[in-house]
């Protein structure tokens, strides 16, 4: 079970404590248990370890997955059974019947079967390849229905050749003629019917790789590939010989557990969404005139490119923090922690500048706006709801979830303080040209002088409004520095974060998926990436802001603003699952923040030095919205509780938001 530390030990905030040893199955999942005085938290290394403990920490980003190997004897049967070759015979005691085997039959079994007929016919009409097509009838009959009919390799055939070898020296000649016989008889095999089963097998094992949960009939097929068609067919036996050992055993056709298999610690759904990013460029940077693809389908491309992007991103920072001091870790989170973002919005207006397009601005500042109500809202409704289906009721640090609730304020007054400022102050009025009487001898709110005092407050002019928007934007970092230093340094016990490493019997040590150096060239080749895919996005984004049913403003606050967290927002339901919603919640939380104490004022820093016309005032549906919505979630965040119903209400808050922007009128000139 787990140990709490004395909380008098001020040493023991944020800090790795040594464990006594533990069984390789508390080792599995790390668990936490949480008490009034502090939170135990166990990690299999030190590596692993580092990573939880830059979880908690503000400003750093919430990583989920492993960035080191785990063990493997120590694991679940069920996570072994998503690594498994299908070469083992494991006694079942279930039925085969089930909607994943019958799927099988119906997506890939018939056909697959169809092709063995075929090629065993075709083997068949060659004569001297009879025994290969004996083969693929069998295999015919097996792959329409291969669960719990497993295929050896027989081994006596072998060892009685051999003995004949030996014995009879006299028949030198006719061994020599059976080899060259066997040996024609696999020239035949390779060059007729092998290369027809590749291709049928090549696209199951496509199909099935891409639909994640059949990853079982992906392995079948590749092994069925490589080892079974490659074997002598005399060597192979649906029913078992003499000496045989397994080559194919599947008893499954789907898993849904296979959401969680990794490769090389990438997620298997981000391993395979990397491909869009190679269609991506080839299609927006190839076809200009788009012969091939419209606008619609290369924006929808590249948008989708973003998503493994992202991942990769986060897999790099995490694993640099985890393997580096704090100092280095705060730097490479603050570098690239919203470099995603960052990359799309300069992409977007200097897209804008070059082609007078005022639309992008505004589109920028809805995606801005967008982020800040899916951070603040959706992220932790959607983890209260799918934590609450599974825990009555999840509690959290509501200290530290004040601080943040608090930086928010401080974020949000900072940025929508240049748009109250000038609806205060947009339309001046001179209130003192009255008489005795009260009436108004000079009326210039028309006048020449205030409409230009109107337009240079609006317009960004020198002599108010921007100096206003440079202090602001130098004030919210400073702001955000001083959060780092009270969450971090002199008030990091709010936390009470203790983690132990529990010690796992490895004959390998630490191997971590990605060393530093590797996630540094992975982190700078996806950032690459990510601004010819933003460059590509902006490029023919054109024709979706022109379709007349939607508001710019909707496609702002929803696309472009929330697919780039998707991976962020699977971190914090999976943080929920485990019944450690603190996470789920500063996932939220630290992007909004990061949002408005960054990446608003890295924008307005860009635009003063190349000048493409990016000016700090919302509309007001942004504003209002964003008040509301940080009122809101404070006022949830307030008693430490939450559940489902809570989750419920701030998702309904958000999606009654975005029926407001679906149905709000495009700004004026887009």
């Amino acid at each position: 079970g787990a140990q709490h530390a004395d909380s008098s030990t001020p040493s023991s905030q944020h800090s790795l404590y040594p464990a006594t040893k533990c069984t390789a199955a508390c080792a599995c999942e790390y668990s936490w248990e949480e008490s009034q005085s502090k939170r135990t938290i166990r990690a299999e290394n030190e590596v692993e370890a580092n990573k939880l403990v830059n979880n908690y920490r503000f400003g750093f980003r919430k990583w989920k997955s492993h960035v080191t190997e785990r063990p493997f004897e120590g694991r679940s049967d069920v996570v072994k059974e998503l690594y498994s070759e299908l070469n083992v015979i494991k006694p079942h005691s279930g039925h085969f019947i089930t909607g994943g085997n019958v799927a099988y039959m119906l997506l890939f079994g018939w056909w697959v079967s169809l092709a063995y007929f075929l090629v065993g016919t075709l083997m068949f009409i060659t004569v001297t390849g009879v025994p290969y097509g004996k083969l693929c009838w069998k295999l015919c009959c097996y792959f329409l229905w291969p669960f719990g009919n497993p295929i050896h390799e027989v081994r006596f055939f072998a060892a009685s050749v051999t003995c004949s070898k030996k014995t009879c020296t006299c028949n030198i000649i006719q061994c020599a003629l059976l080899v060259v016989q066997c040996r024609f008889v696999t020239y035949v095999w390779l060059l007729l019917g092998y290369p027809p089963l590749v291709v049928v097998h090549s696209l199951a094992c496509f199909i099935s790789w891409i639909l994640v949960f059949t990853i079982p009939v992906f392995k079948m097929n590749a092994r069925t590939l490589g080892v079974i068609l490659l074997l002598p067919p005399e060597d192979v036996s649906i029913s078992a010989g003499y000496e045989t050992r397994a080559l194919l055993c599947c008893y499954h056709a789907a898993n849904w557990y296979y959401y969680k298999y990794t490769i090389d610690g990438i997620n298997v759904f981000a391993a395979n969404l990397l491909p869009l990013v190679i269609v991506a460029l080839v299609t927006g940077y190839i076809d200009r005139e788009n012969k091939y693809a419209s606008s619609d389908v290369k924006f929808t491309i590249a948008i989708g490119s973003i998503i493994p992007l992202s991942y990769y991103i986060g897999m790099g920072i995490a694993s640099i923090s985890a393997q580096s001091n704090f100092a280095v870790g705060a730097v490479v989170n603050a570098t690239f922690g919203s470099i995603t973002e960052l990359t799309f919005y300069i992409t977007a207006l200097l897209r804008g500048h070059q082609q007078a397009n005022t639309c992008l601005e505004e589109v920028v500042k809805a995606a801005l706006t967008g982020t800040l109500l899916g951070c603040i809202l959706f992220i932790p409704g959607i983890c209260m709801i799918i934590g609450g289906l599974r825990h009555s009721e999840q509690r959290f640090n509501s200290r530290s979830a004040g601080v943040s609730c608090a930086l928010l304020f401080i974020s949000i007054g900072g940025v929508f303080a240049p748009t109250l400022f000038s609806k205060a102050y947009g339309n001046l009025v001179c209130d003192s040209c009255t008489n005795s009487t009260g009436k108004r001898f000079l009326k210039i709110t028309h006048s020449f002088i205030i409409i230009l005092l109107h337009l240079l407050l609006i317009n960004s002019a020198l002599f108010v409004f921007r100096p206003l928007v440079y202090t602001v934007c130098a004030l919210l970092p400073v702001a955000y520095i001083i959060g780092l230093l009270f969450t971090l340094k002199t008030h990091s016990h709010i936390y009470n974060i203790h983690v132990e490493e529990v010690q796992v019997s490895s004959h390998h040590g630490t191997v971590v998926h990605w060393s530093r150096w590797r996630s540094l060239v992975i982190l700078i080749l996806a950032t690459v990436l990510t601004s010819a895919c933003a460059d590509l996005a902006t490029e023919h984004i054109q024709p979706i802001l022109s379709q007349p049913n939607i508001s710019q403003y909707f496609i702002g606050v929803t696309v472009l603003a929330m697919v780039p967290e998707i991976p962020e927002i699977v971190n914090g339901i999976q943080f929920a699952l485990q019944n450690n919603i603190s996470l789920s919640l500063e996932v939220g939380s630290c992007i909004a923040v990061q949002v408005c104490m960054l990446q608003i004022p890295i924008l307005v820093l860009f635009n003063a030095f190349y000048d493409v016309g990016f000016v700090l005032i919302f509309s007001d549906q942004h504003l209002w919205a964003s008040i509301f919505s940080v009122i809101l979630v404070n006022y949830i965040f307030m008693d430490g509780k939450c559940d489902y119903f809570q989750g419920t209400a701030l998702v309904v808050v958000y999606l009654i938001l975005l029926a407001q922007y679906y149905f709000a009128p495009s700004p004026a000139g887009c």
